[in-house]
């Protein structure tokens, strides 16, 4: 009689709660080290997922590259439709949800009936017209005995997170993309000022050897050498402008505006960005949107788990139902007209050919799946933050390394031209000494760019800014970029003793 009371007291309790097939959850172990490996000026943030990740752009204090980074929420389309797939994502959470509640539905018929006057096994006493009038109310409730309903609710509020976190990961690629096209630009705009003050230059270079060359004091391979250089520089300047307006194409895409309306005027003022605060390592699985998102993917496979082993017991609901019927409308809500129905249906499966079976072993490899992608995501998140870690610290040391290129190809170009002068050597010191300038002078913007790049790509790596910054922010370090002084970088050629007189 015990035993009686407590299996009808847990059937009832089913009733009312169902159980859960899924297996408990548990996040995929992964191993974190407790500090990042490659050294480097960086302070420590205290990142919170529930916190906005911040206008990281403003740490550049570029104005417009501010602007265009805010016009991408506005109007770029590949956000818009990141929006749209997590607003179909929460509709589906939504639809799954209704699940758990009872359906109420209402039904009617007015009809005006003939029978077949030969119909078989017609009565005789029945008329040939009749009226068959209804008004119904039905309910329909599946009682989810085995968690089938719930676990496809949790599925899909997982699936709904992931959704929300892949829409903040596409709208960081985005701002990443934007960032990296724009510090092309900037570095195009420096390129192009080196190569018009050098072809300003080396035009006069070339007037000055022509005219020695006929006095008769030069000879005809200075002239030749000085128009190489010239040649070559405005060659360059087709090419760097070439690559300038691509990333401005690109910008205006990423902006969302028409290419053919959009210019950024040029401006070839090195740009700066600010010391990138570091979280510890096991922060990047809170800060990361596409870690977060491959980890709710693991939750509803695992959640589909249980749709799938629910599947081998019987479904059991309940539509009652309750009206009234005439054979005309008048007093068809009276008593006598009262029809109803009550009672629990019952389906399962006795035999579907190990259909149920392949289910469930899809899900779970499902899971696995879920799971390794998950692992392969933090172990790349890892290894993005280490490889810009690394990128920013050789930099640095490279770009210091190559500003003493600079200086010293400067001072080369200046003795050389001042000894050509003198006649103490021949032009093709001053025509190595110029190409030599130049090409140090190139690869120190070069630098700075992948510097910049750095930078951003060690922004996305972290899953985004970090809070509390701030456009006036003078608490972190300002981590100048090696060589970007307020001069411009194009000083080589151009002040280097080619003014020749």
């Amino acid at each position: 009689m015990r035993k009686l009371k407590i299996i009808t007291a847990a059937v009832a309790t089913s009733l009312f709660y169902g159980c859960s097939l899924a297996p408990v959850y548990h996040v995929p172990p992964i191993d974190i080290p407790v500090a990042y490996k490659e050294p480097g000026p960086w302070q420590t943030s205290r990142p919170s997922d529930r916190l906005p990740r911040g206008d990281w752009w403003i740490s550049a204090h570029d104005t417009e590259l501010s602007r265009l980074e805010l016009q991408i929420d506005k109007a770029n389309p590949d956000l818009a439709a990141a929006v749209a797939r997590y607003d179909e994502a929460t509709a589906f959470l939504s639809q799954t949800r209704a699940g758990l509640f009872p359906q109420l539905g209402v039904g009617g018929a007015l009809t005006n009936n003939r029978q077949s006057d030969n119909r078989p096994l017609r009565g005789s006493g029945e008329p040939s017209v009749y009226g068959a009038n209804s008004l119904t109310f039905e309910l329909d409730y599946d009682f989810d005995l085995w968690g089938r309903v719930h676990n496809e609710v949790a599925a899909n509020k997982d699936l709904a997170q992931a959704g929300a976190a892949e829409m903040e990961s596409v709208r960081l690629s985005l701002h990443i993309k934007l960032a990296d096209a724009y510090f092309s630009l900037r570095g195009d705009d420096e390129k192009l000022k080196l190569l018009r003050d050098s072809e300003a230059a080396y035009a006069h270079a070339l007037k000055v050897t022509t005219t020695l060359f006929h006095g008769g004091v030069a000879p005809a391979e200075d002239m030749t050498r000085a128009g190489t250089n010239l040649y070559t520089v405005r060659a360059q300047i087709d090419e760097i402008e070439a690559q300038r307006a691509l990333s401005e194409h690109a910008i205006a895409s990423l902006a969302g505006i028409s290419a053919s309306s959009f210019a950024i005027p040029p401006d070839a003022n090195p740009v700066n960005f600010d010391a990138i605060p570091l979280d510890v390592p096991s922060a990047l699985l809170q800060r990361r949107p596409d870690i977060a998102a491959a980890e709710r993917r693991v939750a509803a496979a695992n959640a589909s788990i249980g749709i799938a082993r629910a599947a081998f017991f019987p479904d059991i609901s309940l539509s009652p139902m309750m009206g009234f019927q005439s054979d005309s409308t008048a007093n068809l809500l009276s008593a006598s007209n009262l029809i109803w129905a009550i009672g629990p249906q019952l389906s399962a499966t006795l035999f579907d050919a190990g259909l149920h079976r392949a289910e469930l072993a899809a899900a779970r490899a499902k899971l696995n799946e879920s799971a390794a992608n998950y692992r392969s995501t933090v172990l790349r998140g890892f290894q993005e933050v280490e490889d810009n870690l690394a990128l920013l610290s050789h930099l640095r040391d490279e770009a210091q390394a190559e500003d003493l290129a600079v200086q010293n190809a400067q001072r080369t170009l200046k003795f050389s031209f001042n000894q050509y002068q003198a006649g103490a050597v021949s032009y093709l010191d001053v025509f190595e000494a110029q190409t030599a300038a130049l090409q140090v002078s190139q690869s120190a913007i070069d630098l700075r760019v992948r510097y910049l790049h750095a930078c951003v790509g060690l922004v996305g790596a972290l899953g985004g800014g970090w809070p509390g910054i701030k456009a006036d922010q003078t608490d972190l370090p300002a981590a100048q970029i090696p060589g970007a002084k307020t001069r411009s970088p194009v000083e080589a050629p151009t002040d280097a003793g080619l003014a020749l007189s």
